[in-house]
């Protein structure tokens, strides 16, 4: 079975807790992603996904004014780059959550989604003899 290796990708964004909602909802439409990594002076402090934004929709805040430390996750679980894609997959189901940072010490290499890994278990089928 693969690793996180062979599916993280290292193009995600990344924003800083005082960034407006407003402000990283069109970072995340204009790139067509479903979470941002917050870093604080460098370091990896939150993960806000799509569902965060959606809580803070249904709180009625106004997205000019709300800022990503209220709705963000605060030190989300992470995953190692050589973690299985069964094992990421058990992460997240467990845990109740469709985004994991993937990280190598203190270093974020990208963020996947649960249907990247559970796309990246898929094998073709052996060939019939």
């Amino acid at each position: 079975m693969g690793t996180l290796a062979e599916i993280v990708r290292p193009n995600f964004i990344t924003v800083a807790p005082e960034d407006t909602l407003g402000e990283v909802a069109e970072k995340m439409t204009t790139q067509n992603v479903g979470a941002v990594i917050v870093k604080d002076h460098g370091r990896l402090i939150g993960i806000l996904t799509e569902r965060d934004m959606l809580r803070a929709m249904a709180a009625r805040v106004h997205t000019s004014d709300a800022r990503v430390r209220q709705w963000m996750t605060v030190d989300p679980i992470t995953a190692s780059v050589d973690m299985a894609l069964d094992e990421a997959a058990q992460v997240m189901l467990d845990n109740g959550f469709r985004h994991l940072p993937v990280v190598d010490g203190q270093n974020v290499l990208g963020v996947v989604s649960l249907r990247r890994v559970l796309g990246g278990r898929r094998r073709p089928a052996p060939e019939a003899a």
